[in-house]
C-alpha cells in the first residue's frame, strides 16, 4: 500500500486487563472497566495496543493493523468478530466496520474501528 493510514483518528483508553491480554489483539468487555481476549464469534471493542502491569491501553476508533483467520475479508464495509487466538474474522454478523486494505501473504488487514 502506497499510503499510511497510521494515526487516523486514533482514540485509546485504558482498561484492566484479564490474563491473556495481549498488544495486537482483539479485545471485549468483560465487566466494568476490564477487558479480556475475544473467543470465536464475539464482538470486540478495540484492539489492546500495549498492556503492561495488569493494564491496557485499548484503541477504540481509527485505524489499526489486525491478524485475520479464516477466508479474507474484503475491503470495504465488513462484519467482523473475533476469531480467537488474538485475530479477527469475517462473518455474517459482528461490527461493521470499514476494511481499507489486507495482505492475504501476512494474513492482516487494515480496518477503521
Amino acid at each position: 500500500m502506497n499510503i499510511s493510514l497510521n494515526g487516523y483518528g486514533e482514540q485509546v483508553a485504558t482498561f484492566e486487563a484479564e490474563a491473556g491480554v495481549t498488544a495486537g489483539m482483539p479485545v471485549k468487555m468483560t465487566g466494568n472497566g476490564v477487558v479480556g481476549a475475544g473467543a470465536a464469534l464475539d464482538a470486540f471493542c478495540g484492539v489492546a495496543v500495549s498492556v503492561r502491569g495488569g493494564f491496557a491501553a485499548v484503541q477504540l476508533g481509527g485505524y489499526v493493523k489486525v491478524p485475520y483467520s479464516g477466508t479474507a475479508p474484503a475491503v470495504g464495509y465488513q462484519k467482523l468478530n473475533c476469531a480467537g487466538g488474538g485475530k479477527v474474522q469475517a462473518e455474517s454478523t459482528g461490527r461493521s466496520l470499514l476494511v481499507t486494505d489486507v495482505d492475504t501473504a501476512a494474513q492482516s488487514c487494515g480496518i477503521i474501528l
